[in-house]
């Protein structure tokens, strides 16, 4: 079982952002995700890599309870944002998404104007009063999302008629107009071309001044890229957690070292 004590480098509470002690995660009798302790840090990108199927993805859903979709998905364990119980009975998972952003592997824009797929998240949650302050959060968004430039003359054309990579910077933009604290990234690039990979990655580094960042991605190479913490899940282990450089030049596991150098995958 991994040990936040003795693997990777302690934080300082004041910077932890979510922390999870004992987490389990069973799909009916499929027991997925098996005793998870992990701390995830604010202002930081923390990157969760493994083999298909090992419990990365599910475990990133735990932390803004998009797993409570599932019927048959049972969480036990202890996942706390800022010191607070996000499974508390008091916690409306509505509001927890507001706060923990979550970006998905295929661009999914609304079939709604490049305008109203960022309105949308404002709106419902009343951030807005008038039709000024939605204006106002809808170009911030776009530029935080890095995608303003290239359609501040069409936000009334629909968000489905951009590119793949523009969808996805849209996506983005979606995600941080509720001001959340956290965004959560289930292969944001996988879907993706280099070039618009590359244009997520250079906005991955920029956002990270502003929030916590979790990013599942197959791509090895990319978390070497925008990470500074790794996480290598195997099996619905955590195996080992800790700075990107460390895990990926002088792992402490041997599984983690077979894995980054190809012989398990």
């Amino acid at each position: 079982m991994y040990d936040t004590q003795t693997h990777g480098s302690a934080l300082d509470q004041t910077d932890i952002k979510f922390s999870a002690r004992n987490v389990q995660v069973y799909y009916g009798d499929t027991h997925a995700i098996k005793d998870v302790d992990v701390d995830i840090a604010d202002k930081t990108v923390t990157a969760f890599i493994g083999p298909s199927g090992c419990g990365k993805s599910t475990f990133l859903r735990c932390l803004n309870r998009m797993n409570d979709t599932i019927d048959v998905c049972r969480i036990t364990g202890d996942i706390r944002l800022d010191g607070e119980d996000i499974y508390d009975k008091r916690v409306d998972p509505v509001q927890l998404r507001a706060k923990v952003g979550m970006v998905f592997q295929k661009p999914n824009p609304f079939p709604k104007s490049i305008y109203d797929n960022v309105a949308y998240g404002p709106k419902i949650h009343g951030l807005a009063r008038t039709r000024a302050d939605l204006d106002v959060i809808v170009e911030k968004a776009l530029r935080r999302g890095a995608i303003w430039d290239e359609v501040k003359d069409r936000l009334h054309a629909p968000g489905t008629g951009l590119s793949g990579g523009q969808q996805q910077r849209l996506c983005i933009a979606r995600a941080i107009a509720t001001e959340p604290e956290v965004l959560l990234m289930d292969e944001p690039c996988s879907a993706l071309d280099p070039i618009a990979t590359a244009q997520v990655e250079e906005l991955i580094d920029e956002l990270r001044t502003r929030y916590s960042l979790v990013i599942v991605t197959h791509s090895m190479q990319q978390a070497a890229r925008v990470s500074q913490k790794t996480a290598f899940f195997h099996l619905g282990n955590l195996v080992e957690f800790g700075e990107t450089s460390q895990i990926f030049t002088n792992p402490d596991d041997p599984r983690t070292e077979s894995y980054i150098t190809g012989r398990i995958g």
